[in-house]
């Protein structure tokens, strides 16, 4: 299959790291970043081309998708609205969801495997990362692989696949490890762009991960989470 192509969306963090990693095993790889008025913007598209590089992917493409800042809603966004600290046992949708989210970039993700001829999307998604996040759960990219068959030329044929859907932070690590993943170049904190705030969710389940696999996080922290 290496001379197969996928498209992998690479937000610039190790859960989209991992992904490329495991892609990159079977397939030639094409890169998607968006660019949506996130709080670390600059930071993430950095940690992008930094991926992009240590995998000698020439084919990448930058979405400015500011239309979510316009929308609002989430603490990623719109900076009346803080970002919460890391709580591990929350149920609730947290504030950093960013509404359908990953309906839009999956849209544009298969869009544009139609035109290079790409049989895959690789997304990084987690379960244990949703935090009730709806747009992280296996039914709906199972939904979403339907949209994709149902509303694509007659020839066309795409899936996603997510494979770490059902890993734990932990197994993520260990998984980066194994494959030698730049995980030094990746960038998990919603809201610093210098050193990782730490005390986010984000920065929370990826320390957690780190620590649970007895791996030291090769990025650096401003205050880690005790959560």
């Amino acid at each position: 299959m290496k001379n197969k192509l996928a498209v992998v969306l690479v937000s610039g963090g190790m859960d989209s790291c991992v992904t490329a990693a495991i892609a990159s095993q079977h397939f030639n790889l094409a890169f998607l970043h968006l660019k949506y008025g996130q709080k670390t913007e600059k930071r993430e598209l950095k940690a992008f081309h930094d991926i992009a590089n240590f995998y000698s992917v020439s084919k990448k493409l930058v979405v400015n998708a500011k239309h979510f800042s316009q929308i609002g809603g989430s603490s990623l966004t719109d900076n009346s609205i803080p970002v919460s600290q890391a709580n591990l046992e929350r149920r609730q949708i947290p504030s950093s969801y960013v509404p359908f989210r990953n309906a839009n970039i999956l849209s544009i993700a298969a869009s544009w495997a139609e035109v290079i001829g790409a049989l895959k999307i690789f997304i990084g998604a987690v379960e244990e990362d949703s935090s009730g996040y709806p747009d992280c759960r296996k039914s709906f990219f199972h939904a979403f692989n339907k949209v994709i068959e149902t509303g694509t030329k007659p020839e066309t044929k795409i899936e996603i696949i997510t494979p770490l859907i059902n890993l734990t932070k932990k197994e993520i690590v260990l998984k980066g490890s194994e494959l030698k993943a730049p995980l030094h170049l990746t960038w998990s904190c919603y809201q610093n762009e210098d050193f990782a705030c730490g005390i986010c969710d984000s920065c929370a389940l990826r320390l957690r991960g780190f620590e649970q696999a007895g791996i030291n996080d090769p990025i650096k922290y401003m205050q880690p989470s005790k959560s």
